[in-house]
C-alpha cells in the first residue's frame, strides 16, 4: 500500500502525548488517557476546516523537542509499516515546532532521524518527508515559509541529512487564504527545483485547484472540488495529476455535506488519478485499510480498483523507489 496524504502531527498516538506532557510538564494532562485522546480527534460533528484543525493544537504543544519529534516519526512509520504500507509520504512543518527554540532545521533533522530509525527497524517500508509552508499573510510566516523552502532544498542536496526530504506543500487555512496569495513562495520552489503538493480543492472551489496547477502542484491535497468544473477533470486527466483524496476526513471538515455525496468514484471514473490517503490518522480516527474498506463498502469500488489507484500513487509518488 501506499500513503501520499500523511500528517505527522495529526497522526500522534494519544499515549505519547501522555507521556511527553509527563516528561515535559511534570504531570500527566489534566484529562486521563481515553480523554485525551477524545481531545486529539475530529469533534462530532465537526463543523468546519477551521475547527478540524483545532485538534492540532494539543499534539503540537509537545512536539517542541527533538527527543520528542524523533520518537513521534519512528513511531508514525512503525504504524504504517505494521499496516502493511510500503511506501509513505509524512508531511509536517518545521516552523510549527520552534517555540522553544529549536531551529526548523533542527525539527527537519529530528523528523529524519526518526523516520530512518524506522525504515532500519521495519525495511520493508520507504518513506519520503515533505515540508509543510503555512498559509498566513503575515510577514513572520512569509519568513518562516521561506526558511522552509531553503531546508528542503538544502536537505535534497545533503546526502547526510536529505535524501529522504522530497519536497514540499502548502497546508493550512484554504478558505481564509487564497491559494493565488503565494504565487512568490511557488516561484521561490521554482527556483530550487522543488517538487510540489498543494492542498486545494478542499474547503475552497475549483479556483484554487487552478491556481496550484498555474503554481506548479505536480499533486493536489484533496482536490475534491473538482467534480464542480469539467474543464478542470479534463486538465487533470490530461496532466495525468494525482489527487491525494482522504474521504473520512472530507467529511469530516465538511469539504463534503455527507459520505454518500463524497464525489470519490464520480471523479475515479471520469479518468482522474485518484489516490486515497488518510490525511490524519489519529484525528480522522482513521488508517488506510480503513479508507479502502470504506470505499468499496460505500461506492463500490473493486480490488482492481483498489490496485489502479496504487498505480496512480505509485507513479505520482516524489521518490524513485516505491514499494506498494
Amino acid at each position: 500500500m501506499i500513503e501520499l496524504h500523511v500528517h505527522l502531527d495529526g497522526s500522534l498516538r494519544p499515549k505519547t502525548i501522555w507521556e511527553l506532557a509527563a516528561i515535559q510538564d511534570g504531570q500527566q494532562p489534566a484529562a486521563d488517557l481515553a480523554g485525551l485522546g477524545t481531545l486529539m480527534q475530529a469533534p462530532v460533528p465537526c463543523s468546519s476546516l477551521s475547527e478540524y484543525l483545532s485538534r492540532f493544537a494539543l499534539p503540537l504543544k509537545y512536539l517542541q523537542t527533538g527527543a520528542a519529534l524523533e520518537r513521534v516519526a519512528f513511531e508514525l512509520t512503525e504504524d504504517l509499516a505494521g499496516e502493511g504500507v510500503g511506501y509513505a509520504e509524512i508531511r509536517f512543518a518545521p516552523q510549527l515546532s520552534t517555540e522553544r527554540g529549536l531551529s526548523q532545521m533542527e525539527v527537519t533533522e529530528a523528523v529524519a532521524a526518526g523516520v530512518k530509525r524506522g525504515m532500519a527497524a521495519y525495511p520493508g517500508i520507504k518513506i519520503g518527508l515533505l515540508l509543510c509552508c503555512m498559509r498566513g499573510i503575515d510577514d513572520s510566516t512569509y519568513r518562516a515559509n521561506m526558511e522552509t523552502l531553503k531546508i528542503a532544498a538544502d536537505c535534497m542536496e545533503d546526502g547526510e541529512k536529505g535524501r529522504i526530504v522530497c519536497g514540499v506543500d502548502l497546508a493550512g487555512a484554504e478558505e481564509v487564504y487564497d491559494t493565488g496569495l503565494f504565487r512568490s513562495l511557488f516561484e521561490e520552489a521554482d527556483r530550487y527545483g522543488l517538487k510540489r503538493t498543494i492542498h486545494a480543492g478542499e474547503a475552497a472551489g475549483p479556483d484554487s485547484m487552478w491556481k496550484a496547477l498555474e503554481m506548479g502542484a505536480l499533486r493536489i491535497g484533496h482536490g475534491i472540488a473538482a467534480i464542480q468544473d469539467e474543464s478542470l477533470i479534463k486538465e487533470l486527466v490530461t496532466q495525468k495529476t494525482a489527487l491525494e483524496v482522504c474521504v473520512t476526513s472530507n467529511v469530516q471538515t465538511k469539504g463534503v455535506r455527507s459520505l454518500e455525496e463524497h464525489p470519490v468514484k464520480r471523479l475515479y471514473d471520469a479518468g482522474v488519478h485518484v489516490t486515497l490517503n488518510t490525511d490524519n490518522r489519529t484525528v480522522s480516527g482513521t488508517t488506510l485499510l480503513k479508507e479502502i474498506d470504506l470505499v468499496k463498502n460505500t461506492f463500490g469500488f473493486t480490488d482492481e480498483d483498489i490496485k489502479r489507484m496504487e498505480g496512480y500513487a505509485a507513479e505520482a509518488a516524489f521518490l524513485d523507489t516505491v514499494s506498494g
